[in-house]
């Protein structure tokens, strides 16, 4: 029985078998490795990966598309998490000691920035990540200073992983086609980040780029005196989107410090 897709959860199917290939060659499994992907749909994907693992987890919240998964692959083979990613603790993955987690998916447009933040809290043990992404997304998450894209995915993003766009998937490709370009991202968590406190850079971020027109001593106004931002090296005069990473880390570190003092 053909599956309807879903709107409510962001459903199109990649089928394109070429594109499937080259993102196959992109992951690279390897017997002995933990994979688990997010929503597997069809599991068009999913098929090519078992062909170089003799395990994987899938992580499907459409429970029509979970008992097709039951029904056409083997308990031992397919270890199906049911429910939404977005509240699914990763940490519950068994993975061998030495080992770290990989994970792959085709993510739907309307959950993908909550979820990589989501997937920010197991970075430490995860190798690496490799998902489609609406195209507009990925340019964000890799765009550098200066650019138009940049801002607060790009920072939060950078700060915790290396990040590639490897390759653009047209609408075409998939059922239904899509009104956008997708792409392939890879993250790799950086090994060593700048430390600072998390939810300060988060803060600091939010704030800055709420007003992208204005001067960043105007966009955090409130939570920086001008002597602050000089201290980090920011310019007070600069927009939000010429700041590289470094310098938010400087205020992230500011404000956690000034806030303990409190």
């Amino acid at each position: 029985m053909k599956h309807i897709p879903r709107k409510r959860f962001g459903q199109n199917f990649l089928t394109d078998q070429l594109v499937l290939s080259q993102i196959i060659r992109a992951i690279n499994p390897r017997a002995g490795e933990t994979m688990v992907e997010i929503g597997p749909g069809l599991a068009a994907m999913t098929s090519l990966l078992l062909e170089g693992l003799p395990q994987m987890h899938v992580v499907e919240l459409d429970r029509d598309l979970v008992t097709r998964l039951k029904k056409n692959f083997p308990a031992d083979k397919l270890i199906i998490h049911e429910g939404d990613a977005l509240k699914f603790d990763f940490n519950t993955i068994p993975v061998p000691e030495g080992k770290k987690l990989r994970v792959v998916g085709n993510l739907p447009y309307n959950i993908s920035s909550p979820l990589l933040f989501h997937l920010t809290e197991i970075a430490n043990q995860v190798e690496d990540q490799h998902f489609m992404l609406q195209k507009e997304v990925v340019e964000r998450m890799v765009a550098p200073p200066g650019s138009k894209t940049y801002g607060r995915l790009s920072v939060m993003l950078q700060w915790r992983y290396e990040m590639d766009l490897l390759f653009v998937v047209p609408p075409e490709s998939f059922d239904p086609p899509p009104k956008v370009d997708s792409a392939i991202v890879r993250m790799i968590p950086k090994k060593e980040t700048l430390p600072c406190d998390q939810k300060s850079l988060e803060a600091v971020v939010t704030k800055a780029f709420s007003q992208r027109r204005k001067v960043v001593r105007n966009c955090v106004a409130g939570m920086f005196t001008e002597q602050q931002l000089i201290d980090a090296g920011v310019d007070p005069q600069a927009r939000p989107e010429t700041i590289p990473l470094e310098q938010y880390v400087n205020l992230a570190r500011i404000l956690h410090t000034t806030a303990s003092l409190k």
